[in-house]
C-alpha cells in the first residue's frame, strides 16, 4: 500500500492506470463499515484507492469540523487490512488552494433533511466528490447506506453530469447492539452512547409496526418518535418517511419506504435509517 498526499501526484498515478480504478471515500478515522466498502471495492478493480479528507466545505459554522476524529496511522492500519492499494490523503490547501472559487450543487434532493439542518453542506459534498471523481479516475465508487440522502446527491449528481462510472451504495454496518457504526460515535461518552441506542431503537419499532399490518406514516412516525421521546439526552432533528429514489414525503408507507432520522446528542449529531421492507 502507498500513500499519496498531493492531488498532482494522484493524478499522476490515475493516469497510468485508467480504467483500473475503485475509489473509496471518506473523511477518515476508519472503522469495520469503512472496512467493508473497501472490500467490496476489491473486488470490483484492479487496484483500490480510499481517499481521507476531512472536507471544511460540507462543515457549517459550529459544527464539528476542528473536533471531527482523526489518526492517518490508525487508518493505514484498517485500509492495508482490507487489502487497499492506494491512500490519497490530500491537505485543504492542495484540494482548495488560493482563489478557488467554484462549487457544484444539486438542487431540490438536497433541500429537506439533512440539507434543512445543515445548509450548503451538500454543496461542499457533490464539489468535493466530484473533485475526487476527477482527480482519482475511478470506474466505481463505493458509499455506505448510512448517509443514504448523500448517497442518493451523488446518484444525481453523477446521472446529470453524465459521469462515466458506477455508483455502488452498501449496507449499514452495526455494532452488535444495533448501534450504526460511525466515526462520530468516538466522540460519544459512555453514557452517550447508551443514548444512542434510541436511533435504532426507533427503527426497530418502527419496523415492527409495518410488519404487523401499519403503513399509516402518521401512525409509523408516532411509534418511532415515542422511542426518542423517552431518551432524555436525544434532540430530534428530523424522523421522515421518504421515497428511497426522490426522498419525497410520504402519507402510506410500503415495503420500499425508507424511515430517515438525524438525533443529537450531547453534542453528537447522529444519523441512521432503513428501508422498511428490507431484513
Amino acid at each position: 500500500m502507498i500513500l499519496i498526499d498531493t492531488v498532482a501526484k494522484m493524478q499522476e498515478f490515475a493516469r497510468q492506470h485508467r480504467g483500473e480504478i475503485a475509489l473509496v471515500p471518506t473523511m477518515g478515522y476508519l472503522h469495520e463499515g469503512h472496512a467493508s466498502l473497501m472490500r467490496e471495492a476489491r473486488k470490483r478493480a484492479a487496484i483500490v484507492v480510499v481517499s481521507i479528507f476531512v472536507n471544511p466545505t460540507q462543515f457549517g459554522v459550529n459544527e464539528d469540523l476542528d473536533s471531527y476524529p482523526r489518526d492517518l496511522e490508525r487508518d493505514k492500519r484498517v485500509a492495508e487490512a482490507a487489502g487497499v492499494d492506494v491512500i490519497f490523503a490530500p491537505t485543504a490547501a492542495d484540494m482548495y488552494p488560493a482563489g478557488y472559487q467554484s462549487y457544484l450543487n444539486v438542487e431540490e434532493i438536497t433541500l429537506e433533511l439533512c440539507g434543512a439542518s445543515r445548509p450548503g453542506h451538500f454543496r461542499g459534498v457533490t464539489t468535493v466528490v466530484a473533485k475526487l471523481f476527477n482527480i482519482v479516475a475511478p470506474t466505481v465508487a463505493i458509499f455506505g447506506k448510512k448517509d443514504f440522502q448523500q448517497l442518493a446527491v451523488i446518484r444525481r449528481m453523477v446521472q446529470d453530469f453524465n459521469m462515466d462510472l458506477e455508483i455502488v451504495g452498501m449496507p449499514i454496518v452495526r455494532e452488535a447492539d444495533g448501534l450504526a457504526l460511525s466515526s462520530r460515535n468516538a466522540r460519544l461518552s459512555e453514557p452517550e452512547r447508551e443514548s444512542a441506542l434510541c436511533l435504532s431503537r426507533s427503527i426497530k419499532a418502527a419496523r415492527a409496526a409495518f410488519a404487523k399490518g401499519e403503513t399509516s406514516v402518521a401512525q409509523l412516525r408516532r411509534v418511532a418518535l415515542e422511542v426518542i421521546e423517552k431518551e432524555r439526552a436525544a434532540t430530534l432533528d428530523y424522523l421522515e418517511f421518504r421515497d428511497p429514489d426522490t426522498l419525497a414525503p410520504l402519507q402510506t408507507a410500503d415495503h420500499r419506504t425508507l424511515l430517515a432520522l438525524a438525533v443529537r446528542v450531547g453534542t453528537v449529531r447522529l444519523i441512521d435509517n432503513c428501508i422498511l421492507g428490507e431484513e
